[in-house]
């Protein structure tokens, strides 16, 4: 893929909606382009983060490991990113992201990635609008799951 197709890609990504061109072209240039077939991990839950994925084609699970075995959260895929709150809030990775068909992405190391923040306010500002939705559509499942546990051990 070129830098140009990958620009044209990362423009899809609602993170990146509001950057300029020249600015996905860098980002596109520094990403290291990777390839993982189905059924391969991208990043395991409990890793140290050092990089976050943009996914350009294919579809992935994210997965956590849970007391009763693995549970599927989410399905990931064409203009999503992943991996980031590890990176982003220094901690080890949340889920396990496993490719479910074959996944083209670029990865962008933590430095980069805390590097475009601090050079390009506007990427940091779009980063933290998608995190703030993340945890609000989080809290509403919380709280919906807490309302059916609560109605379930109600005596009647």
């Amino acid at each position: 893929m070129s830098i140009e197709a990958e620009v044209a890609a990362l423009k899809k990504v609602p993170m990146l909606k509001g950057v300029d061109a020249a600015k996905l072209k860098l980002l596109a240039f520094i990403s290291e382009r990777m390839v993982f077939r189905s059924g391969e991990a991208l990043c395991r839950q409990g890793e140290t983060g050092d990089r976050a994925f943009i996914i350009l084609e294919g579809k992935a699970d994210v997965v956590v490991n849970t007391p009763d075995g693995e549970k599927t959260v989410a399905t990931v895929g064409k203009n999503d990113i992943v991996g980031e709150i590890a990176i982003i809030c220094d901690v080890p990775r949340t889920a396990s992201v496993l490719a479910s068909d074959e996944v083209h992405a670029l990865t962008v190391s933590k430095d980069h990635f805390f590097k475009l923040m601090r050079e390009f306010p506007d990427i940091a500002l779009e980063i933290m609008r998608v995190l703030a939705a993340r945890l609000e559509r989080t809290t509403r499942d919380l709280a919906d799951v807490q309302g059916q546990l609560d109605r379930a051990v109600q005596p009647a």
